[in-house]
């Protein structure tokens, strides 16, 4: 189902969202687990060290940030850290769980931001790895690379200045 058939929403992560957020983040690293001979309980046990760690740095360095569930036809459809800075707006983590991927549904929310973003002429940024299938979304949406940090490259969109004064 394409996402222009769907009504897109945000809510605030509770802690009943504890094992959709662990899914989310597991979603994204089931390539690099598939890699290593550890039972089924060792990937789960480092996976939740890894979440825990992760959260901890976002909510010490951008205390500020919303923690939202993405959801998709009311159903959870994969998480949004989003800190809204002066001049940026920063997502701190976007994904989008397996069984919606590829039906448009973060290009929806990226578009969603950037529309947001515009008329307050703030910039949209994200921390990307440089293998993620992401990127290709990200160039696409008119981002480009403002720093490049070894494996994540930092990407941002700014409004384009022309479209306030009416210029093509």
């Amino acid at each position: 189902m394409a996402t222009t058939q769907m009504q897109i929403g945000l809510r605030t992560v509770t802690p009943a969202d504890d094992s959709l957020v662990f899914a989310a983040y597991a979603s994204t690293r089931a390539a690099e687990m598939s890699l290593v001979p550890w039972s089924d309980e060792q990937r789960s046990a480092f996976l939740r060290m890894q979440l825990t760690a992760q959260l901890t740095h976002y909510q010490t360095y951008h205390p500020q940030a919303e923690h939202q569930i993405i959801l998709a036809d009311g159903r959870p459809a994969g998480r949004l850290y989003l800190d809204r800075q002066s001049d940026a707006l920063h997502i701190l983590d976007l994904t989008i769980l397996p069984a919606f991927r590829n039906l448009g549904l973060g290009t929806r929310i990226l578009t969603d931001l950037q529309a947001e973003a515009a008329p307050q002429k703030k910039a949209v940024r994200i921390h990307v790895e440089m293998n993620s299938p992401a990127f290709r979304l990200y160039h696409r949406l008119g981002f480009g690379t403002i720093a490049d940090k070894g494996l994540y490259i930092l990407l941002e969109w700014r409004p384009d200045p022309s479209a306030e004064r009416g210029q093509p």
